[in-house]
């Protein structure tokens, strides 16, 4: 369920939207703090707990905002850029745009993304993406042109995705509309062209999207009032090729087929969207939540003072342009049952930043201290200093490990791993990867080193994924390693289909006596037999009711009934044609993240004698 709670009106200072609304709405480094920037020349932070603004920045006459003002979270200084090309940086005790930092950069910028966790990045208006700190370097330097003649861009949002930042854009050209995805550290992208049915001329420009472990959910809302999802793969083996991909329906007729531009969305969790415009039959505009996988109305709120179309949310609010003024609708939503019940909300390793509570929860925070939110911002100095002194310190050790990886044993190269994740953190998973790209580095020039128990502790640090070492799976199909497949198949979340099968095809070929001499995880494996001798099921294991237990005495009659055997049943006992062993395997393969459309295409070239398991 989700309801809409008493809206309240940030500010009753008539802002300068414009008939196209506000720029935007960004978060500050400060909870419960929102840098509001509008259509001319003004930037104004407003606290909304105390619904007043705390200090407000003007560019000169004569100039004009063109992209939303943003955070640098690293830093806790603003950033804007007006007039296309003009950067400015500042910070709350600066008064005068004109006398704060100044860079001109050499291309037209679109947009400024800064979230937690990673520098700001730049956007321009061709496509390209560039860090901050790299811009301010050489503002001059040459940007190159990454989308065609005529392609607009029209929407884009930053992701961390496994904590490497990634931006996605969507252009159109002449009615056609394409997505980009770029892992910003890359510089690589991937074009998509997005074949959004019959109508592609009439949806509206108007997307949001979350990440769902290997791929960005796209939703876009079109004329005839439903939202599409595109399912969009964050990696791609080919990117030079122009893909093409398939909207599927996924809301049917939420709002009003007529509204023209003036409706918003966006993605709240990954059950529930906001959707701002008039929903049928009713004609006034109106701010309601879906659920999308009940395919349900869960609430909705009459905004009788019409709206821009624009739509943000941050935390548990709502912000909107309500008539003149920008207000603030504060919600809840709460986990679907029956999602939970099915799991489908076991992914929560990559959510989208945004889904981050940005605002203290008043009613369960009572017996915290105001100051401790107001110390924040010096908690997070203080980690960083602690963090870039460990790094220093570490630096050297690591250095010193990598140079042990190059030429010595692997008995010695272990020892020395050891000692070094001993006082290893979260913080270095930057290093862990230049040790696993040292060793597979190795591997792959002298076949006869395969350091494999030190390829598992690394592994096991929970910060490696298959993007940061790809080899690693790769030499672990070359030396049929399947406890290191398995390991990799429960932690890596952006395992390609290809990958995936080629386990599979290992966890089927490789021979039952090879499996009882190797250590298999096996919490994925419920015996439900004590007599099983030999790891064959002798005897059907009784039926186990979800949210039952056998020990329960109240469900005696329930499991005397299953049990029964229809009459005419055969007296002849079923035996499973896997051993527990393999059947953990093949449980690892069920559970890792991969999409049935780009599995299919891999299953064909299992072998027929492998198809009855």
């Amino acid at each position: 369920m989700a309801a809409l709670e008493e809206e309240f009106t940030l500010s009753t200072v008539v802002l300068n939207a414009g008939p196209d609304g506000l720029l935007g709405v960004e978060p500050s480094n400060k909870t419960d703090q929102f840098l509001v920037t509008d259509r001319g020349r003004t930037v104004v932070l407003y606290k909304v707990s105390d619904q007043k603004p705390l200090g407000s920045w003007s560019v000169k006459q004569g100039q004009t905002i063109t992209c939303p003002a943003v955070c640098n979270f690293q830093t806790g200084e603003y950033i804007v850029v007006h007039d296309n090309k003009v950067l400015r940086i500042w910070n709350n005790e600066d008064v005068n745009l004109e006398k704060v930092f100044k860079a001109t950069l050499s291309a037209e910028v679109y947009r400024i993304h800064s979230i937690q966790g990673t520098e700001p990045w730049v956007l321009f208006k061709e496509g390209a993406v560039r860090g901050l700190e790299a811009l301010l370097a050489e503002p001059q330097q040459k940007i190159e042109t990454v989308i065609s003649d005529g392609e607009v861009i029209k929407w884009t949002k930053f992701f961390m995705v496994y904590r490497h930042p990634t931006v996605i854009f969507v252009t159109e050209k002449h009615g056609k509309y394409f997505a980009y995805v770029q892992m910003c550290k890359s510089y690589n992208f991937t074009k998509y062209t997005l074949i959004l049915g019959q109508e592609e001329k009439s949806i509206i420009p108007n997307f949001t999207a979350h990440v769902d472990r290997k791929f960005i959910c796209l939703m876009s809302l079109c004329c005839d009032g439903c939202i599409y999802e595109t399912l969009i793969p964050i990696y791609s083996s080919d990117t030079a090729k122009d893909h093409r991909l398939v909207s599927s329906l996924l809301l049917k007729t939420v709002v009003t087929g007529t509204t023209g531009n003036v409706v918003g969305l966006t993605t709240l969790d990954s059950d529930h969207v906001a959707v701002l415009g008039p929903p049928l039959p009713i004609s006034k505009e109106c701010i309601s939540i879906w659920n999308i996988k009940f395919q349900t109305l869960q609430t909705s709120k009459e905004l009788p003072q019409g709206t821009s179309g624009q739509l943000w949310y941050y935390g548990e609010h709502l912000f909107m342009l309500h008539g003149k003024f920008l207000t603030v609708i504060p919600y809840k939503c709460e986990v679907s049952s029956l999602a939970g019940a099915l799991g489908k909300l076991k992914h929560d390793q990559n959510q989208d930043i945004q889904s981050m509570p940005h605002f203290a929860n008043w009613e369960t925070s009572q017996e915290f201290e105001l100051g401790s939110y107001n110390s924040e911002q010096s908690r997070k100095m203080l980690r960083r200093k602690k963090m870039e002194t460990h790094l220093q310190s570490e630096g050297p050790a690591s250095e010193q490990l990598l140079s042990v990886i190059k030429k010595a044993s692997e008995k010695h190269i272990e020892v020395e791993l050891r000692k070094f994740l001993a006082k290893w953190t979260p913080d270095f998973h930057s290093i862990i990867g230049d040790l696993i790209t040292g060793l597979l580095g190795r591997c792959k020039a002298d076949p006869s080193f395969y350091p494999r128990n030190c390829l598992m502790q690394l592994i096991q640090t929970r910060v490696l994924s298959y993007s940061l070492c790809p080899g690693l799976m790769e030499i672990a199909l070359e030396q049929t390693d399947v406890q290191m497949l398995q390991l990799c198949l429960q932690q890596f979340p952006d395992i390609p289909e290809s990958v995936t099968c080629a386990c599979l095809k290992v966890f089927l070929s490789i021979g039952d006596d090879s499996l009882q001499e190797i250590n298999i995880n096996m919490e994925s494996v419920f015996d439900c037999s004590d007599t099983v001798q030999d790891e064959k099921m002798e005897e059907q294991p009784k039926i186990l009711q979800n949210g039952f237990s056998r020990e329960d005495s109240s469900c005696s009659n329930c499991n005397q009934e299953l049990n029964k055997k229809p009459q005419g049943a055969s007296n002849t006992t079923t035996s499973c044609p896997v051993t527990l062993k393999r059947a953990a395997l093949l449980n690892a393969i069920l559970h890792s993240a991969y999409s049935e459309t780009f599995l299919l295409s891999h299953l064909k070239d299992i072998p027929a004698k492998h198809i009855t398991y």
